[in-house]
């Protein structure tokens, strides 16, 4: 990745650990672990994406945007797995039409 996005990306990072650790709530939170004998790690997870602004002919290619990929046809799922889901205790949604085995 470019060195300007890199270092944005870090400063991003940053800014998000220090708002989070400055929070009154998430310091409560950590003061009531300490006291029930609990140590608690919290990690996050973010995901930063950078698009240029600057081509004068605004098309998504120009400003470094991705086309979205084809729509998936959706899963078929049948009644074998949803009795193995059922097994896990997973609940599927419920079929509309009367499925065929």
């Amino acid at each position: 990745m470019d060195p300007v996005v890199n270092q944005l990306a870090r400063d991003m990072v940053e800014a998000i650990s220090a708002a989070v650790a400055d929070d009154a709530r998430v310091e409560a939170c950590l003061e009531k672990a300490r006291a029930a004998g609990y140590d608690l790690k919290v990690t996050l997870e973010a995901a930063i994406g950078f698009a240029s602004r600057t081509p004068a002919d605004g098309s998504q290619a120009a400003r470094g945007m991705k086309a979205l990929p084809p729509a998936q046809p959706p899963i078929e799922i049948t009644s074998n797995d949803r009795r193995f889901l059922k097994s896990l205790r997973i609940s599927a949604e419920e079929p509309t039409e009367k499925e065929v085995e």
